[in-house]
């Protein structure tokens, strides 16, 4: 079990999505940051898309009631154990009674704690991941709460290593070399309602700057700055959308769709956030500047290529690392 001693609001179990369900009306949920969760879970052995805790309020604090391995990636999150600081993306082996503090991150929004064996918490439609708009999935169906006790399945690799971390992906996944002053630099492909847009609106989406506003949540990041026009009025009829796809309303501030978006909607859609990326929106904190990059579609599969060899590149490492450091190898 890994006890929650203390929690802001709206963090959750979350795993890599419920996929599959959009035409009964459901999202797809999981992890924003699904590239974080995914290196947690092979930091500790786990695959990938083994359910693990989302944290975007801060601070929390855990305890652990058996002994268990865990791993925090995703925001840039100060961990606080035995009386040490430790670094972000970072695994430790907590002993049974031991806490963990998951302090406010200075870069990014999000952190992820995986643990060996998962959080065994009950499967429903196929995914671990907590639907908050109609309250199943997850841990009762709602965020996490002090005093709740988590389920951890039984982990498959039971060696132990000592402490390590990895390269964040910011630095490991870097395509620019965009300082922070540029703005954080995202990947998109021109949407299929693009080439309807005002010349001026269509450079504007790929020169200006977009900041990340406070209207943001699980079901999408508002973003400010030049105002998107039609050249022509248009009225859409409804049409199904997935996270990434960035529509404009007729306010002209563009609104990028994420997690927990709707299933469908009518806004004309000038760009998509490759997959790849949508970690990046993930981890944009309100006031962040995005600048959008166009891709093509080839380049966005081989985005995703990349991603896919990060998070493989990790888990073999980490088996390594396990390997040298276990007693048995100790022993030889």
């Amino acid at each position: 079990m890994l006890e929650v001693l203390s929690t802001p609001p709206l963090n959750s179990v979350q795993d890599l999505a419920r996929p599959g369900y959009r035409g009964i009306g459901l999202c797809q949920g999981g992890a924003m940051d699904d590239l974080a969760l995914s290196l947690a879970n092979v930091m500790v052995g786990n695959a990938a898309g083994a359910a693990g805790l989302e944290i975007q309020t801060f601070p929390v604090r855990l305890r652990a009631q058996a002994e268990l391995r865990v791993a925090v990636t995703g925001a840039a999150c100060t961990l606080r154990h035995r009386g040490h600081v430790l670094p972000p993306c970072w695994s430790i082996r907590l002993r049974s009674g031991e806490e963990l503090t998951i302090e406010r991150p200075t870069s990014g929004a999000r952190a992820y704690l995986a643990v060996a064996g998962g959080i065994d918490v009950e499967t429903v439609m196929g995914s671990r991941s907590t639907d908050f708009k109609h309250g199943f999935g997850g841990f009762h169906g709602r965020a996490l709460r002090a005093g709740d006790l988590l389920p951890v399945g039984t982990a498959t690799d039971a060696r132990r290593a000592d402490d390590f971390g990895i390269v964040p992906p910011a630095v490991a996944l870097a395509f620019t070399d965009a300082t922070d002053t540029d703005g954080l630099p995202v990947r998109v492909i021109a949407g299929p309602e693009h080439d309807e847009f005002d010349q001026a609106s269509q450079h504007a989406l790929w020169t200006s700057g977009w900041t990340v506003t406070r209207m943001s949540d699980r079901m999408g990041s508002r973003l400010s700055g030049a105002t998107l026009m039609l050249a022509e009025p248009r009225e859409m009829r409804s049409v199904g959308i997935i996270p990434g796809v960035i529509q404009v309303p007729p306010s002209g501030d563009p609104l990028i769709q994420l997690r927990d978006s709707n299933a469908a909607g009518g806004y004309p859609r000038i760009g998509v956030v490759i997959r790849a990326d949508l970690w990046r929106i993930a981890q944009a904190r309100p006031g962040a500047t995005l600048r959008f990059h166009r891709v093509t579609r080839q380049q966005a599969v081989m985005a995703n290529h990349h991603n896919r060899d990060f998070i493989e590149r990790v888990g073999r490492d980490a088996a390594r690392y396990a390997d040298m450091n276990s007693p048995e190898t100790a022993k030889g």
